[in-house]
């Protein structure tokens, strides 16, 4: 918690995080052309930044791109200001269309997080791919059944809101697969994008890094129902307690 404090306490490293989070995946030279300063400097900043894990990076080639990682600072809110304020039990999601183009390895992520969770190898691994586990974390999925590859996720009131197909599986390590958002309802046409699940066993915790390819321009809200699945995930992990961490709504 220390380190985040003195990464958000320089107005630089704040202007960096802003950067990221309007236009994810810069690389130090992109970064560096909007400061007074070395690309040195503006290195050093990034690496305060990593450190207090507020950044993810993912290298291609010489190039290293850098995304904003919210996921400390969404664990920040839940623990000082959460505890504050009336969360009702539910918010609708924000809707979202996808497109699925190109092979992973001819792009970079749209977007990527990154998020440590004390627990085995075997039961994250086991947390990603189960459905009934999956129904368990996920925010606002009421059910959730394996079909063969496919993982479809139910509202619920029984509606399919989800389908995750995945298309390859490194047991224990890697998770590909489509994303099919099915709540934009029947007028919307269906379009689909791809993630990663990557896991990074860390003695006794796991790093869990997501990668997710190919959002459209004006749907990046799948980063926020990312950062609530996957804080649902780490509390179902770690407590064994299901929260599905929804949107608030105020009152008025």
């Amino acid at each position: 918690m220390d380190s985040i404090f003195k990464a958000l306490a320089d107005p630089v490293r704040r202007q960096v995080l802003d950067s990221l989070r309007a236009s994810p995946g810069q690389s130090l030279a992109e970064l560096s052309d909007q400061f007074e300063m070395s690309r040195f400097g503006v290195m050093k900043h990034l690496g305060v930044l990593q450190d207090a894990r507020l950044i993810a990076t993912y290298k291609k080639g010489r190039f290293k791109y850098h995304y904003l990682n919210a996921v400390p600072l969404q664990e920040m809110t839940d623990r000082w200001i959460g505890p504050l304020l009336e969360q009702p039990a539910a918010r609708a999601v924000t809707d979202l269309k996808t497109q699925l183009e190109g092979p992973p390895d001819m792009t970079r992520p749209d977007f990527m997080m990154q998020i440590y969770i004390h627990c085995t190898q075997d039961a994250l691994w086991h947390a990603l791919t189960d459905p009934e586990a999956n129904a368990a974390y996920n925010f606002v999925a009421g059910s959730c059944v394996r079909e063969g590859s496919q993982l479809i996720f139910r509202t619920p009131d029984n509606a399919v809101m989800l389908i995750l197909t995945e298309t390859r599986l490194t047991p224990e390590t890697r998770v590909e697969s489509t994303f099919e958002p099915h709540w934009a309802g029947p007028d919307v046409p269906l379009t689909a994008s791809r993630f990663v699940y990557i896991i990074e066993p860390q003695g006794e915790n796991c790093l869990l890094t997501l990668e997710h390819y190919d959002i459209p321009a004006g749907q990046e809200g799948v980063a926020d129902g990312w950062h609530r699945t996957l804080a649902g995930l780490k509390t179902w992990l770690e407590t064994g307690q299901t929260v599905k961490f929804s949107h608030q709504t105020a009152e008025t």
